[in-house]
């Protein structure tokens, strides 16, 4: 078989949102590159026959490819630099949300929101395809150091409040890699309990979207929700809009709560509770320990 002739192969980069699948193939370009003008033609009229969204026809399957591992590193390396920059945020003791909010009043800045890591099934994944060909790629390669570092930096942070882990019973709030996706894949909450019992820590969890046998099949404990339970910290790894309803009564001996994705700030916390987000002024309990823990 002679390419271009008789066999035709062209290359359409995945770019949907897990949860909102179907809503992007409508809207987003569908980018379509080929081996040859044949090829791409060919599977560009293939999507435009299907798709309502506009069909962006490249030069060849190797740009196709490429803009999708740029446009996931991209996002990863945007994630490191807001992570950075919340690290600096907590040394002097400033609002990174204010401050992101503030810098992307600006069209040319384009910030992203920090946490305590990136998962799922792009954004870590493939800046690795772009070091395994290249790795003097220095700043790729450092991105996702950032990001993986997300998990020590919180579980230093809940140690230096509680004075060491072990033995230390600890919540879990999230085990997938996002809220609202029932899917696991490279979830930082998985290095996160190993590292949590590495420690010593006894940990548990709770998630929305699996039940207690799935739990614990995965990696922990179940807890029930609002069932009272004697944890002195909690750490929350997805922003899940449930988790808001939290009620601190449930834990009495609860002294600090690491907020992974800054999604519990307003939660009314006993003074008692050190509260640490991620980019955020500590407040409460021993908001000076962990501060300096998050720094």
């Amino acid at each position: 078989l002679s390419p271009e002739e008789d066999l035709f192969v062209a290359f359409s980069p995945e770019r949907l949102y897990s949860g909102a699948a179907l809503r992007n193939l409508a809207t987003y370009p569908k980018l379509v590159g080929g081996i040859g003008p044949r090829s791409g033609e060919r599977a560009a009229r293939f999507y435009a026959s299907v798709l309502d969204a506009e069909v962006v026809l490249l030069s060849s399957a190797e740009v196709a490819e490429f803009a999708k591992l740029a446009d996931t590193t991209y996002r990863d390396v945007n994630i490191a630099l807001a992570t950075e920059f919340a690290r600096y945020a907590e040394r002097i003791g400033v609002d990174i949300t204010e401050v992101i909010e503030a810098a992307n009043s600006q069209p040319y800045s384009h910030i992203h929101q920090p946490g305590i890591g990136v998962g799922g099934h792009c954004i870590p994944v493939y800046p690795h395809f772009l070091l395994a060909k290249a790795p003097e790629l220095e700043l790729v390669a450092l991105a996702r150091r950032v990001n993986d570092a997300g998990v020590g930096q919180a579980i230093r942070a809940v140690g230096r409040v509680l004075g060491g882990l072990d033995d230390v019973p600890v919540l879990v709030l999230g085990l997938t890699y996002r809220h609202g996706v029932k899917e696991l894949a490279y979830s930082r909450a998985l290095p996160l309990i190993e590292r949590l019992r590495f420690h010593g820590a006894r940990v548990a969890a709770y998630d929305p979207l699996l039940d207690p046998d799935e739990v614990e099949a995965c990696c922990a404990t179940p807890w029930r929700w609002g069932e009272p339970a004697p944890f002195r910290a909690i750490i929350v790894q997805t922003a899940d809009p449930a988790f808001r309803a939290l009620d601190p009564d449930w834990f009495p001996e609860l002294e600090v709560l690491y907020d992974g994705r800054n999604a519990l700030r307003d939660l009314v916390l006993p003074e008692r509770v050190t509260y640490l987000g991620v980019g955020l002024p500590a407040r409460g309990g021993r908001a000076r320990a962990g501060a300096a823990a998050g720094g």
